[in-house]
């Protein structure tokens, strides 16, 4: 019978991967408690109808991306593809938002079909995070320097850009859309096909183009911040004088838009490239008009979302990934039905009196050199051994496994948990 495989862009995370995952979202979670946010978890299962009004039907991620189907009472139903149009429908259904100030995170998979690729797969990891009630400048100032500071602590700030727009509000949208679109209609025949596409339905999505020939015509083409009404050119001009007051570098980017219907005004991307391709790390921006769009009072809003793959391939190829943890401290080594009774008992003395203390204890048999094979491999530095004669002496041997921590010893088993504590840990 042939096995059964994983989906495709569904990866496991096995227990080798993990601890720099861990590592990674402890530090992101201790960032985030310093500047005070709350953490807010929702479902993975949304109804569609959430995701069509919030980033809109002619996008790539509705069009094209979403994992949708009907539940068994012909609901229309969509594994979520990002968090910030979930975060916003539980806010407003639980009474967070109405002249409330909010600053929240969540973390959890998000699911999108799209071809499969070192930093994109169809279920990614992402940390979210989304505030609410704070219309000035000062709140995207300090979504931009909390995440500087995570990059600062990860030790990957020099190997991160920061890239800032505006795109206005709707109106200076509009305008624009309507002069970029007079100059992309003059070179239509020499744009890539998901551009030509684009400028019917989206078009400040073709400033997203990767196309080499597209990028080319972009140069030229009219730049979003010569169409910003005056409150949106202010705001900017606010964030910015935060952030260099600050010394938060970045640089100003007229062709950054968002792929997302609902983004208005403060846009941002941390990009890098150390990964090819997938330069985007952290994304976000304003979206003021979003919780108004999707039923709820308006409510001013800003966010961002960073992709957990990607930071932890940034660790990895950056070398500043943290070296694997041992799997224990220490490791009990036992032979013999009596013996293994007594190992069971010393390790939960253990733990109770250490609880710092990793302990691992041999379970299913074996020799005595198979189980020193195991207490190396568990990177513990100390080995109990207990076997039939230890047991009739009332003793247990206490083994060093690493260099420099000297040689075996004899311990009474009365004495056992105070040796250990004073000598070793």
């Amino acid at each position: 019978m042939a096995r059964i495989q994983s989906i495709r862009g569904m990866n496991d995370i096995l227990p080798s991967e993990t601890p720099v995952w861990q590592y990674l979202e402890g530090r992101v979670r201790d960032v985030l408690s310093r500047y005070g946010y709350s953490e807010i978890r929702f479902p993975i299962v949304e109804h569609t109808e959430l995701f069509k009004r919030s980033i809109g039907e002619v996008t790539d991620i509705v069009e094209k991306e979403m994992y949708t189907f009907e539940d068994r009472n012909g609901d229309s139903l969509t594994l979520r593809p990002e968090g910030t149009a979930s975060c916003v429908r539980a806010c407003d259904q639980n009474g967070l938002l109405h002249n409330q100030i909010q600053r929240l995170w969540y973390t959890g998979p998000m699911f999108r079909h799209e071809r499969p690729q070192k930093g994109r797969l169809r279920q990614f990891h992402q940390i979210g995070v989304e505030t609410f009630g704070m219309v000035g400048p000062d709140i995207d100032a300090e979504l931009i320097l909390l995440t500087a500071r995570l990059w600062r602590e990860l030790g990957i700030s020099d190997a991160l850009t920061l890239e800032l727009n505006s795109i206005g509000n709707a109106e200076s949208r509009a305008n624009y859309r309507q002069a970029l679109v007079e100059y992309l209609t003059g070179f239509k025949d020499q744009l890539d096909e998901d551009s030509k596409r684009r400028l019917e339905t989206n078009p400040l999505r073709v400033l997203d183009s990767k196309d080499p020939n597209t990028r080319e015509l972009l140069v030229a083409a009219p730049v979003l911040s010569d169409y910003l009404d005056e409150v949106s050119r202010s705001h900017f001009e606010g964030l910015c004088a935060r952030l260099d007051v600050v010394g938060v570098s970045y640089k100003l980017n007229p062709q950054l838009v968002r792929g997302l219907d609902y983004y208005g005004l403060t846009v941002f991307e941390w990009t890098t490239d150390k990964l090819g391709a997938q330069g985007t790390v952290c994304a976000g921006g304003r979206y003021d008009g979003l919780v108004e769009q999707l039923g709820g009072k308006p409510t001013p809003a800003v966010g961002f979302a960073m992709g957990i793959e990607r930071l932890v391939l940034m660790l990895e190829t950056l070398g500043v990934a943290p070296q694997e943890h041992a799997q224990a401290d220490i490791f009990i080594v036992s032979v013999g039905e009596q013996a293994d009774i007594e190992a069971l008992n010393i390790a939960e003395q253990l733990r109770e009196a250490m609880p710092t203390v990793k302990v691992l204890i041999n379970c299913g048999g074996g020799s005595f050199k198979s189980q020193f094979k195991k207490a190396d491999k568990s990177g513990a530095s100390l080995a109990i051994v207990l076997g039939e004669d230890e047991l009739q002496r009332a003793e247990a041997a206490l083994k060093p496994l690493r260099a420099g921590q000297g040689e075996q010893q004899m311990v009474a088993l009365a004495d056992l948990l105070s040796t250990i504590s004073k000598n070793y840990f």
